[in-house]
């Protein structure tokens, strides 16, 4: 299953607003800002991108595992591990 279409444009409205943190970082170098405001509006976007994450995350556990799930066989362990492969990669970054 891809993304749930009636969440995809909260979703790009999410990421053009992440987007736009992303071209005011690069105005900020350009405009040679102090360092530590850079680092702020960094750390910023990088909670911005960890709450889209999550989110995701989210709809994906509600509806491919828990439709796996109901399904059975070897499918579910397949998007079980997917989940947790994914899980993984996000507590790593």
């Amino acid at each position: 299953m891809a993304v749930d279409s009636s969440n995809r444009e909260a979703y790009l409205k999410r990421l053009r607003r992440v987007e736009g943190q992303i071209r005011g970082l690069q105005r900020m170098v350009e405009e040679d800002k102090y360092c530590i405001d850079i680092l702020t509006q960094v750390s910023a976007a990088t909670k911005a991108l960890q709450a889209f994450s999550l989110e995701l995350l989210d709809e994906h556990l509600a509806t491919c595992v828990v439709a796996a799930a109901a399904a059975g066989g070897g499918e579910a362990a397949v998007k079980v591990k997917e989940a947790s492969d994914a899980i993984a990669r996000l507590v790593r970054s």
